[in-house]
């Protein structure tokens, strides 16, 4: 074959190779949706400079120390529990697999299944402030409530609109086999979680004894029954990725993923303080697999929806799902 012509065949080859999706190691890559969907869009957070807005700079740090201003001794008024938001989304929610804030601009406003409505930033802020800083909602108008959506806006200005970037939210963990166990939880959590939140889980004041260094885990000032982070997957997925901080990471976690679903079962079953939830998910169809609050569009009950074993439930959601769609065919 003439020299030009193997050049030729060569350029032809690797066009058709990048087009089916494989890179130079022959490994699969996703390709960026323009979707809700977990991509492999990767983010970096932004950083800050001398000429970034100060509004900014003031959601951070409401993000940051959110019990220094609206905590029970902030500077205010009192309209949380004294944990800052940053004890769940991560280094002020900039953390890959932390619960970080790199897709709210990029997907707001949406539809929720939660509310049954399209929900705004604002509105989507404050569920976090009323369920998981068992807190008293902003007004949408508010100076703070404007600088914590403008901060949250930032994090994620460079993600393109409709993607939600790898490590966005928290760590997907494969399913057991049988319930979640809190009593082996009490056990995991006794030798790798007490030093940090204390074994009656009332986490580490900071030093200014306005806020956290460690925060609760349960009782009075902890996330109500309503946050995110009781469902059980939340949680272990949280757990796994992120505890103990400081020696685990999403590339190196420490805790199998058994021991953080039955961790995540013995914190979810000690007291907190309860919300109405009877708002939520109008579509009793659409509510995850582990709400453990009834009714449900299912026959499992509400100690299964909570502790699994969850494979049967989402069997159960597949096939009625495939039946419902079915249905549509043939109508």
């Amino acid at each position: 074959m003439p020299k030009s012509l193997h050049s030729y065949c060569f350029i032809i080859l690797l066009i058709l190779v990048s087009a089916c999706g494989f890179n130079n190691q022959g490994i699969t890559e996703i390709p960026i949706q323009q979707t809700d969907t977990i991509s492999a869009y990767i983010w970096t957070p932004p950083t800050f400079t001398p000429l970034t807005d100060p509004q900014v700079i003031y959601g951070r740090d409401l993000i940051a120390n959110t019990s220094h201003y609206l905590g029970p001794k902030g500077i205010l008024g009192a309209r949380t529990n004294g944990m800052n938001c940053q004890n769940c989304h991560l280094d002020a929610g900039t953390k890959y697999f932390g619960n970080n804030y790199s897709a709210v601009a990029s997907t707001y406003p949406k539809f929720r299944a939660r509310s049954g409505s399209i929900e705004s930033v604002e509105k989507r802020v404050n569920d976090c402030i009323e369920r998981s800083l068992n807190g008293i909602a902003l007004d949408s108008s508010s100076k703070e409530m404007q600088a914590i959506v403008s901060y949250i806006k930032w994090i994620g200005k460079d993600v393109p609109k409709g993607v939600s970037p790898k490590g966005v939210s928290l760590m997907e963990l494969a399913y057991l086999d049988r319930p979640a166990d809190p009593i082996q939880g009490k056990v995991h959590y006794e030798k790798n979680c007490i030093s940090c939140h204390q074994s009656n889980g009332s986490g580490v004041p900071n030093e200014t004894g306005i806020g956290y260094k460690y925060p609760p885990l349960w009782g009075e000032h902890s996330y109500n029954c309503g946050a995110g982070l009781f469902r059980l997957s939340r949680f272990a997925g949280y757990i796994r990725a992120n505890m103990p901080q400081g020696l685990t990471s999403s590339d190196h976690p420490l805790l199998t993923e058994e021991q953080c679903w039955d961790i995540a079962a013995y914190v979810n079953s000690q007291p907190r303080p309860v919300k109405d939830l009877t708002g939520d998910w109008p579509d009793v169809a659409k509510k995850p697999f582990d709400h453990p609050f009834g009714p449900y569009a299912d026959q499992f009950d509400e100690q299964q929806h909570k502790f699994g074993p969850f494979k049967p439930i989402k069997k159960a959601a597949a096939d009625r799902k495939k039946k419902e769609e079915g249905k549509k065919k043939s109508s």
